[in-house]
């Protein structure tokens, strides 16, 4: 169901005190991404640094995303918590502002077991709006191994998952064991994408879309139409882009790229904190490789 090229936005915040949510920014933002042909969004994901937004700026950003969107492209809203009951009432939310599918990740810090973390599942898939799971255990402190995500797969109000954990052979044994369900494994980590892609991925959640969105489409419709070598090369002239920006905690880099990119970004939110002066350097000179 959601496959293609989807950034993670970035949260834009106003320059004051408060770091008060930019909407206006948000929607410029996501009118360009659109204009660069990406095939989906991503609000309130980690890079759109959910864990500092209040539940009630969650849902205007969501409710923002829908409406600019309006149709254009589908909306995945992050949703989640390590509270099952916050993640069903950020579900409910998004499914009544008009999301198209919600993303959530696996509980952190809490560490549940087999069993928990399929009841946890099991509750958001039932509330009639597509789910998909998000792996991320350097987040999260936990994989989610591929007996389990094959068990979720056979739910059908479970659309597929974001896999961060950098394990191809992961990556390989879940697409393996969910062929027969409509289920799309989507890359969480831009580097993986063309492999993952290869192995019968469905696209990305992507970081570096939201900066060279152009290029990442490229990549991923190149490889959909067959033209590999095409692909290839987009890969790796994309490669240097996917270092930077997991040269620091993400999405300290992208946030600072985007805003050197003249796009609406604003400062961080504590604990977040912004990028230092060298890293800042490596950030420019690698942005200017893209001009």
């Amino acid at each position: 169901m959601f496959e293609g090229v989807y950034p993670a936005l970035i949260t834009p915040f106003k320059d004051n005190q408060q770091r008060e949510l930019d909407l206006e920014g948000l929607k410029s933002n996501i009118d360009f991404l659109i204009s660069q042909g990406v095939h989906g969004i991503v609000p309130c994901g980690s890079t759109g640094e959910s864990a500092t937004l209040t539940f009630e700026e969650h849902e205007e950003v969501i409710k923002k995303s829908v409406e600019v969107a309006d149709g254009r492209v589908p909306v995945l809203a992050g949703t989640g918590s390590n509270n099952t009951a916050e993640a069903v009432r950020f579900t409910k939310a998004a499914r009544d502002i008009g999301a198209d599918g919600v993303l959530v990740l696996s509980p952190y810090y809490n560490k549940p077991n087999r069993s928990g973390l399929v009841k946890h599942y099991e509750k958001l898939a039932d509330l009639d709006i597509p789910v998909v799971i998000y792996n991320v255990p350097g987040r999260t402190g936990q994989n989610l191994l591929p007996d389990l995500i094959i068990e979720l797969a056979e739910y059908p109000g479970i659309a597929g998952i974001k896999e961060a954990s950098g394990d191809i052979t992961q990556v390989s044994a879940i697409i393996e064991g969910t062929r027969d369900f409509d289920f799309t494994v989507i890359s969480g980590d831009d580097a993986m994408t063309l492999p993952i892609l290869a192995l019968g991925g469905g696209g990305v959640i992507s970081v570096t879309a939201n900066v060279e969105p152009e290029m990442m489409v490229k990549m991923y419709e190149s490889f959909e139409s067959g033209s590999l070598d095409e692909a290839r090369k987009m890969h790796y002239l994309l490669s240097p882009m996917f270092r930077t920006m997991f040269i620091e905690t993400n999405p300290i880099p992208v946030k600072t790229a985007v805003g050197m990119r003249g796009m609406a970004a604003g400062p961080l939110r504590l604990p977040l904190d912004e990028l230092d002066k060298d890293k800042k350097e490596i950030l420019k000179g690698v942005l200017e490789r893209y001009d």
